[in-house]
């Protein structure tokens, strides 16, 4: 079976015959990786731990890396460091299943792919801020403070 290839594809179809408690760690390094659309990852690099239990696989994620976000007060795209710890059960059969609902697939492989996409996308902060102290944009104008004062952003008392 020939899928087409995907950085957060893993086989971990030989986890099936191993023993209870055995695992296998898998690091990840990449300059870029795209998730599921336009989901833009730079610098990702992580670490997969996966294990056998007796009800299935466990997926221990520790991922990491940056993506462009635009900040709330300037409207200026900067790239924002994301990191994310979870894991998941996948389920030998239904029995077994967790919360997550995730059965281990019959081909072997895991597709990380929407779930790092799902946990990273979470640590985005809601009200990004390019830095601490940025100025924002001109209320009146909409001049950029953080690049050159405009005439409305001058004080009476600095006249």
């Amino acid at each position: 079976m020939n899928l087409p290839r995907h950085p957060l594809r893993v086989n971990v179809g030989f986890l099936l015959n191993a023993p209870v408690g055995y695992s296998r760690d898998i690091h990840f390094e990449f300059p870029l990786v795209q998730l599921e659309g336009d989901f833009l990852v730079s610098e990702f690099n992580g670490l997969l731990r996966v294990s056998r239990t007796p009800q299935g696989i466990l997926s221990q994620c520790d991922f990491q890396g940056y993506t462009e976000v635009e900040c709330v007060r300037c409207l200026s795209p900067f790239p924002q460091f994301v990191h994310t710890v979870f894991s998941e059960l996948y389920a030998f059969n239904r029995r077994s299943l967790t919360e997550s609902n995730l059965l281990f697939p019959e081909n072997g492989y895991l597709e990380l792919e929407s779930l790092v996409r799902e946990y990273l996308i979470l640590e985005i902060p809601i009200s990004p801020v390019c830095r601490p102290d940025c100025k924002g944009l001109c209320p009146v104008c909409g001049e950029n403070l953080n690049l050159r004062l405009c005439e409305h952003s001058i004080l009476p008392s600095q006249v």
